[in-house]
């Protein structure tokens, strides 16, 4: 998998339960790779509901880019977030945002179809959020 496949746009749709708050929720929108002076940038926009509020605008931005055969994700502001083999269909990276782990899974074995599923633990935080992505016909 190179870098340049995930540009364009896609439909994004995930899934939240939170285990700490007892909460349900779903964010529905879409995600952007557009081109970056260092490689793609990456902006998520779409509603979030949780069970029982009312829903809200969220939206997400990093920095996606090649880095020795490996895809660099990194925040907007250009910290390291997490990395992973680009040619394993289904890789696996860590970051820890002490004292909080957070562990993703992502699998490419339905591509142009791919998932992201999150699970997120420590003494702040314990959810799992599982991110499907496909082609936006627009």
């Amino acid at each position: 998998m190179r870098l340049s496949d995930f540009a364009g746009t896609w439909r994004l749709t995930k899934r939240l339960h939170d285990r700490r708050a007892g909460v349900e929720g779903h964010f529905e929108g879409e995600a952007r790779f557009t081109p970056a002076a260092t490689g793609l940038a990456y902006e998520e926009t779409g509603l979030l509901s949780l069970a029982g509020q009312r829903p809200l605008a969220a939206e997400r931005r990093y920095l996606w880019r090649e880095e020795a055969g490996r895809i660099a994700v990194d925040y907007a502001d250009g910290r390291p977030f997490h990395e992973f083999d680009a040619d394993n269909p289904a890789p696996l990276a860590e970051h820890l945002c002490a004292p909080d782990h957070y562990a993703v899974r992502y699998d490419f074995a339905g591509w142009p179809e791919w998932e992201a599923e999150w699970t997120v633990t420590g003494p702040r935080k314990d959810y799992l959020l599982r991110c499907r992505y496909s082609r936006s016909a627009s």
